[in-house]
Order: structure tokens, then sequence, then C-alpha cells
């Protein structure tokens, strides 16, 4: 989720309504003014929400079955809405969708004071949820999420074993979040199973290497499953199992602070930095520092072999996906098709819900598309006018249908459905797509805005985070 006004900012310009989990509809998102005691978050704070290209998001429903699941949508719904957490998380928009973009580690999100470097948060600090901080600065990896039904237990220590339960744990002991409805849970745990790992050719049946990677990673191969030379008992392998994803489903203590389970090796070539609290930013050090730890003795040309090895476990297909509108307009109709559900349910609870998350979903996607008082965009105003109204009036049409629902009108926001979806398949794609070349996603017109953001910051002398160059 990235703020109405200026992503990049997000922590510095943070949306501040508050709404409570499953409620009412506010009208008005407002937006907090520039520095001062409004801000939500640190000034500094960078949650990485104007990457031109985020993680891609592969459902093994989709995979399997050609469409994803009412749970899933639902789960998907839940998972990038503020309303599911509390406090200053909520104020700065924030929601679990923020550390986890599309379900995969948010590498560049950093929080001065929580962050020990960008991918990393300490979710027991006192920002989030005061009466949580344990006086302890312990920043930990975001982890990704791809592939979490073959990784229990949950939690980088490995204390929960249900999922449904480290969800609820992390929503209200982590982020002070209202309690969540069963439903929720349910829905959200089920989202998270269904998202795979990114395919990768380099893998066969279990967990060996094709044809298709190196002599180096053969051999590298070879080294992961030799015993260790001071308890033969123990390999590479033994932890990581390449037959079970990679896991042993257990916690070890290998040095680096306590008892943490094993991680996955699948995808880990998008998940750096390494380690529970990120402590390396490649496979090098790592295979290093077990190299010193377990004293393997192991060679330069060896560790060479297993660094190669590493990286055709970890590759996969395709990490990103390029943002551009048409990623937008599928994930929101993803949110919308909930209502198909809902509505004759009449569940004003999920209505609400959908209603707000996609109503926050298109004031941002109306800011991608900048207004006349943006010098750093010259051309295209008419279509860039024409876009932004089509985005405007689908906003008012879903406060009508959260307004029908909860007056207990399901069949006039059945009908408002309809005329919803409507603008979803025809104008919203067809003036978006003719306003694109002027907007955001343009990545020229990418780097001039945010320069000039940059450049007004400056002038009013408040903390920003890095050049957006950084991400280019």
């Amino acid at each position: 989720m990235k703020n109405v006004l200026a992503p990049k900012f997000s922590a510095v310009l943070a949306a501040g309504a508050v709404f409570f989990l499953l409620g009412s509809i506010s009208s008005i998102i407002k937006a907090f003014p520039v520095g001062g005691e409004q801000t939500a978050l640190p000034a500094g704070s960078d949650l990485n929400e104007d990457a031109l290209a985020k993680p891609r998001e592969i459902f093994k429903s989709e995979v399997h079955n050609g469409r994803k699941s009412y749970l899933v949508n639902l789960g998907d719904l839940a998972f990038n809405s503020p309303l599911l957490l509390g406090g200053i998380a909520r104020r700065a928009n924030m929601s679990c969708g923020t550390c986890h973009t599309n379900g995969a580690a948010n590498a560049g999100l950093f929080v001065p004071g929580l962050s020990s470097k960008p991918g990393t948060i300490d979710t027991n600090g006192a920002l989030f949820f005061p009466k949580a901080d344990d006086k302890i600065f312990n920043p930990k990896r975001i982890p990704s999420l791809r592939g979490e039904r073959y990784l229990a237990p949950y939690g980088q220590d490995g204390r929960i074993a249900s999922l449904r339960e480290f969800v609820r744990e992390v929503i209200v002991d982590e982020f002070d979040g209202p309690e969540p409805a069963p439903k929720i849970l349910d829905a959200i745990a089920t989202y998270i199973n269904d998202i795979d790992f990114l395919p990768n050719p380099q893998l066969g049946p279990a967990g060996r290497l094709t044809q298709q990677p190196s002599d180096a990673a053969r051999r590298g191969e070879a080294l992961f499953n030799r015993p260790f030379p001071q308890n033969p008992a123990l390999s590479c392998a033994a932890c990581h199992d390449p037959t079970g994803a990679f896991v042993d489903h257990r916690q070890h203590d290998v040095g680096s602070g306590g008892l943490f389970k094993t991680p996955t090796l699948r995808n880990a070539n998008v998940n750096a930095p390494y380690f529970h609290d990120g402590r390396f930013e490649s496979y090098g050090q790592v295979v290093a520092y077990f190299d010193h730890f377990f004293s393997l003795g192991l060679k330069a040309e060896e560790q060479a072999d297993l660094v190669a090895y590493l990286s055709a476990v970890g590759d996969g297909l395709m990490p990103l996906e390029r943002q551009n509108s048409a990623v937008h307009i599928r994930e929101m109709n993803d949110f919308l098709s909930v209502l198909e559900v809902a509505i004759p349910a009449h569940d004003k609870d999920v209505i609400a819900l959908s209603v707000d998350t996609v109503i926050r979903e298109l004031r941002e996607l109306t800011e991608d598309f900048p207004d006349h008082k943006d010098t750093a965009v010259p051309d295209g105003l008419a279509e860039r006018r024409t876009a932004r109204l089509a985005l405007k009036e689908t906003v008012l049409l879903l406060r009508r249908l959260n307004a029908d629902a909860t007056g207990d009108r399901f069949e006039e926001a059945a009908a408002d459905y309809k005329l919803v979806r409507n603008m979803m398949v025809g104008a919203i794609p067809a003036n978006m797509l003719k306003a694109e070349a002027w907007s955001l996603f343009n990545p020229d017109i990418h780097k001039k805005h945010y320069a000039a953001l940059g450049r007004m910051l400056d002038a009013a002398g408040t903390a920003h985070p890095l050049a957006p160059e950084k991400k280019q």
C-alpha cells in the first residue's frame, strides 16, 4: 500500500483516517502534512512503495484451477488492508502487504530506529505497539512468504506451529490491531498458503539439479551433501533437505544469537539479506561464516562452488513484475470479486473491507496520474485528467455501494457493484492506457516527479529518504 499523495515519501506524507476493522467507510482519506508532530513514521522512513518493479506473485490455485477461490481473494484483500493493523501502522496506511509485498519480502523497507538495514525491522519496538516494547533493538529480516505451506513451524524462531495463530499474533501483539474475525484469519492463512515458489528450471525432482546448472554448481551440490569433517552426522543437506523444500522444520543454534528455524533456500536469490537478522548480504558471506563456524576447511574454489550451487537452487523465473495500469486493475478486480459472494450473503463486514481497500487503491492509483499542478509532467494533461476522473467516479460508486449495504439495501448494492465492474472493464482501463505515457509508470516521468518532490522537501528543510534513483 502506498501513500495517496506521494508514495516515495509515505513515511512523511502518511495517510491518516482512522477506521475500525470491518467497520464503516470514511468519505475522506486525509493525509498528514510534511514534517511536524503529525507525521506517522519517523522522518527518513522508506516503505519502498514507488518501485517500478515489484515481486511477482504466483498462486497454486491459479496454476492448477485457473482461478483463485473466494477465500484466497478475501485473504489477499485483508492482507493488503490497513484496517487489520492499529496505531501508528494504520495511520501510516501500512498493511501486512507493506512488509511482504505481493507475498515476498520487501527488501527496501527501512524505518529509522527499527531497521538495522533495508529489509529488516524490529516489530517489538515502541513505535507500533508501546505495550509490547521489549526495550531491545532486535531487528529481524523480513521473510518472503512464498511456499509458506511447506515451511512450518512459523516465526523465524519457529515457535508457533499454526500459520493462522502466527498471523493473529503479528496483527494483535506486534502491530496493535483489533482482534480479527475468525473468517479473516482463515482467509489470510488460505491466501498465504496459496502463494507458490517461483518456478526454477534448474531444480528437478527431489530437489536435485537438472542439466542446466554449471559444472561449478554440480561440484557445489556434492559439497552440499558431503558430511562435515568434525561431525559426520552433519551436512548442509541435513538441515536444508533438498527433498523437503530445503528445510527440516527444526530450530538450530548456528552461533547467530539463539535458536532459529532452518530457512528455505528456494528463491533465496531474491530474498537477501540473509540470516534471521539480515547480517549477510551475499551467499559468499554465508558460506564463509559456516566454513568458519563448523571448521569445514573449505578451499576458496570449494566455497565458490557452494555459492554457485546456492545460486542455482535459489533461482526463480521472472522474480519481478513491471508495474503498470493493468497490474493494478487486476489486483483491484480480485479484491472486488469478494463482493460477488458478500453482497448476496448480506455480509456487511466483508463489503466494508472490500470497499475501503479498493477505494484506497483507487486513490493511490489516481496519484500515479499527476494533476495539472505537477510541473514535472507538462504533456498529456487531458488524458491524465480523464483517467483521474474515471477513477474518482468509481470511488463515488463504491461509497454508494457501501452506504446501500449499510442501510440493508442489498439489491441496490448489487446494482452498484455491476456499475463498478463495468467501470473496471471499460472506462478505467481504456482511459488509464491512454494516459499511461504521462503517468508515474513511465520511468522518465517517475524520475522527474520524485526529483521535483525531493527538491521541494529539501527547500522546506524536511528529512526524506534516499533519492529515487537508488531503485531504478
